[in-house]
């Protein structure tokens, strides 16, 4: 089944612009530095008595320490082989945890729970367990509880995952990102296969229900055939959900990008000509393309949720229900109380130091306005069910600043749009990071006023 000819390299050059990946609005480029984390606190105490009640709460813990550096990554991350630091560490999650537990009136019921990182199995089964123990402990496991951790192949252990399975975790992400020498050595991922598949087996063998690979298209010396060299070896183990990310070359921001040759990049046309033989393999052994790279089984849960029109999206990337309420807890981490985001001290320095005053260590973060929450709802509309519809008391900012974006999308076939709503089409699926921002009022507002690159292109 090929899907090439739905697509046009010229349409490829014209949208290869750099665009948010969505999982906030407004993106965090527009967040204000220094917000009133009083204001904060009492927006988090409020959100909390509606939603506990409701639906429950999510929760985000990142684990920032990892062994060694992988050249590709942008994640927020602390390179050591010293383990030592996972006592101190959890120590100052145990203190934040506190902090945000003094705001709520009654046990926080965990919808969500997802430990990310760097490495969260950097850290040892019995710290695990102290992890988890904090939250849950004086907490309410919902029923349809969700709990997820990312797990690097080559140091994830049966113990971690009988620890973590017995505290109510079914799902594992797994890093795989390329399975070929050249690609691995070049980002300096070395794991061989073969950890790959015990630290599947493991897992299912112990009881977890859904498997993720992570895999990136537009590294450094890829090509079409070492991709499809890995995509059909990873399908041996043929894992229940594969996230297929575009590769985000933001060395602006991430200094390890700069470690290797620009020029051993693929080009746009090059990255979508991966993306499509990707996408091609996958949908040939039965996954559904749940959008914006993400795929799954007919029988997995996010499947079922796209169906439902459940799906939703977060820092925590698709998620199987909407989030009313998500706690970050640990350096860098991002909360979302509905109307409000905060993001933590960015370095473990300022967040021990911050943490060890009595302060909820919130470097920066943003305040929605009534218009933010509208066009909120449209990009997680689009990203999430390929369509949105529109009232009139949205017409004149939707005629000012998205309508025009809109019809030079619809003037290449990639939306169908009136003034009732607006559908992703077939090729429009392929540019939903561009459709997007049709519906950033921030970036559409801005986009001439800066020249400094912000985000990652969208191929």
């Amino acid at each position: 089944m090929s899907t090439s000819f739905l697509i046009d390299n010229n349409l490829v050059r014209k949208y290869n612009l750099p665009v948010p990946r969505y999982t906030s609005y407004p993106t965090v480029p527009y967040w204000k530095e220094q917000i009133d984390v009083l204001t904060w606190t009492q927006t988090v105490a409020e959100r909390f008595v509606i939603e506990n009640n409701k639906e429950g709460i999510s929760i985000y813990i990142h684990l920032p320490f990892c062994e060694s550096l992988c050249t590709y990554c942008g994640c927020n991350k602390k390179i050591t082989t010293n383990h030592s630091v996972e006592e101190v560490y959890i120590k100052a999650l145990e203190k934040e945890w506190k902090l945000y537990c003094a705001l709520m009136q009654e046990k926080p019921v965990i919808r969500e729970l997802h430990l990310g990182g760097g490495t969260p199995t950097f850290f040892s089964a019995g710290n695990l367990q102290k992890i988890l123990d904090i939250v849950l402990k004086n907490a309410v496991i919902h029923p349809q509880h969700a709990f997820s951790i990312e797990g690097h192949p080559n140091n994830t252990t049966a113990e971690q995952l009988q620890v973590l399975f017995e505290n109510g975790f079914t799902r594992i992400s797994y890093g795989v990102q390329d399975n070929d020498p050249e690609v691995q050595r070049v980002i300096n991922r070395i794991q061989p296969f073969s950890n790959l598949q015990k630290a599947t087996n493991d897992a299912r063998v112990i009881g977890f229900t859904s498997v993720n690979f992570d895999l990136i298209y537009g590294l450094p010396l890829q090509t079409l055939t070492s991709i499809e060299k890995t995509i059909n070896q990873v399908m041996e183990l043929m894992p229940d959900r594969i996230a297929y990310y575009s590769y985000a070359h933001v060395p602006w921001t991430s200094k390890a990008q700069r470690l290797f040759n620009e020029l051993d990049l693929p080009s746009g046309e090059e990255k979508l000509a991966l993306y499509l033989k990707g996408k091609e393999l996958l949908l040939s052994k039965g996954y559904i393309d749940i959008g914006m790279d993400h795929f799954a089984l007919p029988h997995d849960e996010l499947h079922a949720a796209k169906k439902q029109g459940n799906l939703h999206r977060s820092f925590m990337g698709y998620t199987t229900q909407p989030t009313g309420l998500l706690i970050g807890l640990g350096v860098s981490s991002i909360s979302d109380a509905g109307i409000a985001f905060s993001q933590n001290e960015k370095t473990l320095h300022d967040y021990y130091e911050r943490i060890n005053q009595g302060e909820l260590p919130i470097v920066k973060g943003y305040f929605l306005t009534g218009e933010d929450v509208i066009f909120r709802k449209h990009i997680l509309n689009i990203s999430c069910r390929e369509r949105t519809t529109f009232t009139t008391g949205e017409l004149s900012v939707l005629q000012q600043y998205t309508f025009p974006v809109l019809a030079r999308l619809q003037a290449d076939g990639l939306v169908i749009f009136n003034e009732r709503e607006c559908v992703v089409t077939e090729t429009g699926q392929y540019f939903i990071r561009n459709i997007c921002s049709a519906f950033d009022l921030h970036l559409q507002k801005n986009k001439v006023q800066s020249k400094a690159p912000m985000y990652s292109k969208a191929m």
